[in-house]
This record gives C-alpha cells, structure tokens and sequence, in this order.
C-alpha cells in the first residue's frame, strides 16, 4: 500500500483526504493524522530487548501514545512470523478490590486480547480451569507458563495501564511475573513491556496484608531497562519518509 504524508510546520504526518486530527483515545492511522509511530517508539532500542528476552518498562505521561505506540508495536510483530504478540489493558482490574475478583477481570481482558488481536483463544480457555486449581496468587504465572509452553511462536506480552493496579493487587501480579520469569522464554513469555505513568522503580505500594510498603524495584527485580516515550518537536521529525525494517522473521535453518 502506498503511503503519503502531509508536512505541517515541519511535522509529518499521514495524508489521507479523508484524515482528521484525534485528540482522544489511541489514534487509527487509517483515520487520524499521526507521527510514524514505529519510528517513535525506536524499534533499534525496541526489538534488540525483545530479541534478547528482556523485560522492560514503558512509560510517559498522560495522553503522550503510549498506547498508540504499544498496539502499532503488535501489529508489526505479528506481521513477521518470528513471535505472537499480545496486548492486554489492565485497567478494567482497577476497580476491582478482592484478589479473585482482579483476576478474574484480568482474565478477561487477557482472553479477549489474545482472541481479538492474535487470533489466540488458548488463554481464555484454560483461565477458568487455572483459577479454580491455582487460586489468585498464582494463576496469572500458570496461565502464561502453559500458554507459552503450547504458543507455537515465542510471546511478548505487552501490558498497558500497570500502574492503574493498586496495593496487593499489583504486588500479586508484578511477583507472578517475577516467579514466571527463570522459566522464560521455553514457559513463560520470551518479552513483556510493562506500560504506564511512571517508571516501576518509582512505586511505592501499600499492602494491607502485611501493612507495609513495598518498592516496586523489589516486587520486579527483573526489569532490564526503563524507555521513555520521549517529546516531539518539529526539528525532531524533518523526513516524511520512515525507515521501518521488516518484521521479524524465523530464522531460515541455515542460520539456526
């Protein structure tokens, strides 16, 4: 498909007769004018981390793409044949206080994720069983240790809106995460980008189990960098013209 650009005061942006600017929610490239996004997300920053199984952290302030950036992100990836990539919004668990009932929501929004943008229904399945055997405190961990183990690609799981999680709530799911990982990428996803306002260093979560706080540096220790969605300026963006690299590929056997 042939793409053009529109230059306004020295930012480009995709051109389309029928193109309007958005001020809310994630921006549709068929729809809204917007920055290339791959190229501002910095995919040679991006997808040497995920090619070396890293865990990592996403974050910038309100209303900045982050959440545009993510969902272009899993298209792209899912266009190679290299990984499943799956996006998944937390903050439908936000409201929820009672550890069961978190999961649950993120059960749900984990299923419809999977089945809705990789065509992957194998989470949604399996979490009623998982739950029920597991309880909440571990079932996120075996629902993504046997869906990694039956993905016939390796995952990378993008989670947005982590710091939308509260308390004992975030502390559950940020230590399944870190109990999953030394099985990673064989069981456990080969790649996660934990997305939100601050970087999860700064945390600083409240349990009313054991009334204390807790860093979010310990509660995932196995983060490997902290990007930055940075600002944009004109100067910053003068080419019309991205230079995206193909998604990624298998491995032909030669290489292996």
């Amino acid at each position: 498909m042939y793409i053009e650009y529109i230059e306004v005061k020295g930012t480009c942006f995709l051109k389309n007769p029928m193109h309007f600017f958005n001020t809310a929610g994630p921006v549709n490239p068929a729809l809204h004018y917007c920055l290339d996004l791959l190229r501002r997300l910095d995919l040679n920053v991006v997808l040497p981390l995920i090619e070396q199984q890293k865990y990592f952290v996403l974050h910038a302030p309100r209303q900045t793409g982050k959440t545009t950036c993510l969902l272009a992100l899993r298209e792209y990836l899912n266009a190679g044949d290299r990984y499943r990539c799956v996006y998944v919004n937390v903050e439908i668990a936000q409201s929820a206080r009672e550890d069961v009932a978190v999961m649950r929501a993120i059960r749900a929004g984990l299923g419809d994720w999977a089945r809705d943008g990789a065509g992957d229904r194998y989470p949604g399945a399996i979490w009623p069983v998982i739950l029920d055997r597991h309880g909440p405190h571990q079932a996120l961990e075996a629902v993504l240790s046997d869906w990694a183990g039956a993905s016939d690609r390796p995952l990378v799981l993008l989670i947005d809106e982590i710091d939308a999680l509260i308390g004992d709530t975030l502390i559950a799911v940020l230590r399944q995460l870190r109990a999953g990982y030394p099985k990673h990428p064989a069981r456990f996803p080969q790649s996660i980008i934990l997305c939100g306002i601050r970087d999860v260093r700064d945390y600083r979560i409240h349990s009313s189990n054991t009334k204390e706080i807790i860093t979010g540096g310990s509660a995932f220790n196995i983060k490997a960098k902290s990007l930055r969605l940075g600002n944009f300026t004109a100067k910053k963006w003068p080419r019309c013209t991205p230079n995206i690299p193909p998604p990624p590929a298998r491995p032909s056997p030669r290489a292996r």
